[in-house]
Parts: structure tokens; C-alpha cells; sequence
């Protein structure tokens, strides 16, 4: 079966917080277990049908919303069903499409160099591999997580802003570098939980512990969090700032 793991190293004999690595792991597993609690529903929150859909929506997901991207796949997918179709398009009719999504000649030139490569190099179908995946143009580990452990059921850990910004303050890691923080994440939890790990966690980015104002007040792992009291406390005022849904 295809991997996704990043490139190994020796796990690290200290831990961010100075907690032994068995509590690390402890802790760590039972942070995802509530969150799973929270988020029963927590999944993929672009929409898509096949692995060519995931990966062009997440493609088109840079530097936008979720919410946005699925308002605009419905007219996409359906004018343009497979690689082929993307390999062909014309340049205007597509930016046209993605104009709501802003960025939409680089997203236009880009899913169109997807589809030539797709084409050009795996028969027009979306390669199940994590080491042929980043080959194609646009598309780095994040995204080939995505498809990996959305579209072809091989488990990965999906490094996005929130999933970073919780890992680091939940003292996972240190790193700022996506790939060190898959790894070091990654050994903290089984290789079968890592795609609903990534879910949990970013869903949580997105609904209650915030860049800017996390709702410490409202969050069910305040307990373990070792950085709690970097948003608001007070349970009724954490309560107004969490969110129901991806931002839109």
C-alpha cells in the first residue's frame, strides 16, 4: 500500500513542554479523542465526487475559503469532467469560472498545467502516491495528504495554518516547517488515526481556537492545553466567539 510518511528521524529525547514523551503521547492522543468527541462529523470540507475533483478543489483552495471554492466547483466539474478536459481548456472561459475565487489567471494556468501533467504523465488518472503526487505542478505534501487520506483512504497528516498554529500551541512542536511538524506529530499517534487527526484539529482551528482570539472559555481540551489563557477565559464571552462552520 502507498505511504505518506515524511522522511524519518530519531524522535527527539525532550519534549516542548518538558513533559516526559510518554506524557506527550498521552496527552496528545486524549487532546484527539475530545476533539473527536466535539467534531463526530469532522471531515473534508471541500466538496468533491472523485480524486481528480479533491485535488482540483484544493488546488483552488490557496489563499481563499473552503466556502468559496465549493460555491464555484459545481459549474467547474461539470464543464470540465476529467484531466483531459482541464489539459484543453481555454484560458478565458476558465478564469471567467474562477474569478470569485480571486487569483483566478494563476489558478487558471495552473489547474490547466495540472490536467496537461495528469495527462502527459499518469493517463489522465490522479496518481495514488505521495512521491508522484508532489510532482505535479501546484500540488506539495499538504495538498497530497488531502487527496491521499480523503480520496484514496492512505492516512496523512494535512499541515495547514490551523492544523501548525494548534500543534504548536498544544506543544506538539516547535517548528514552524510543515514538514518537521507532520513528522513530529505524526509520531505521536498511530499512522491509522492521521488523516481524522488532521480533521479534528483543523475543524478546532476553525471553530473555537483562533489565530488572533482563541475561545479558551468554550474549548473542550482547555485542560490539557498548555496554552490556555491565550484567549478569552470567560465561559459566556469564549461562547460568542466560537464559529459553526468553516470561515466563510
Amino acid at each position: 500500500m502507498p505511504t505518506t510518511k515524511p522522511p524519518t528521524t530519531t524522535p527527539p529525547t525532550s519534549t516542548p513542554t518538558g513533559e516526559s514523551r510518554v506524557a506527550l503521547v498521552r496527552r496528545a492522543r486524549r487532546i484527539d479523542r475530545l476533539l473527536a468527541e466535539r467534531y463526530p462529523d469532522a471531515k473534508a470540507e471541500l466538496d468533491f465526487t472523485t480524486p481528480l475533483e479533491l485535488l482540483v478543489a484544493t488546488v483552488l483552495s490557496a489563499q481563499t475559503t473552503d466556502v468559496r471554492v465549493n460555491a464555484t466547483t459545481p459549474i467547474l466539474f461539470g464543464r470540465y469532467p476529467d484531466a483531459a478536459a482541464y489539459a484543453s481548456a481555454d484560458p478565458a472561459e476558465l478564469e471567467q469560472i474562477l474569478g470569485p475565487l480571486g487569483f483566478f489567471r494563476a489558478k487558471a494556468r495552473a489547474v490547466i498545467g495540472l490536467g496537461q501533467a495528469l495527462v502527459e504523465r499518469f493517463g489522465g488518472e490522479v496518481p495514488a502516491r505521495m512521491a508522484d503526487l508532489v510532482t505535479l505542478p501546484g500540488v506539495g505534501r499538504k495538498t497530497a495528504n488531502v487527496v491521499l487520506g480523503n480520496a484514496f483512504g492512505v492516512p496523512g497528516i494535512t499541515v495547514d495554518t490551523h492544523f501548525g498554529r494548534l500543534a504548536r500551541r498544544f506543544g506538539w512542536t516547535t517548528s514552524d516547517d510543515p514538514v518537521k511538524v507532520e513528522h513530529e506529530v505524526g509520531g505521536l499517534f498511530p499512522r491509522k488515526d492521521w488523516t481524522m487527526l488532521s480533521h479534528h484539529v483543523v475543524w478546532h482551528g476553525r471553530r473555537i481556537c483562533h489565530a488572533k482570539r482563541p475561545a479558551c472559555g468554550a474549548c473542550p481540551v482547555a485542560s490539557l492545553c498548555p496554552s490556555y489563557g491565550a484567549g478569552e477565559t470567560d465561559p459566556v464571552a469564549a461562547a460568542k466567539l466560537v464559529k459553526t462552520g468553516p470561515p466563510r
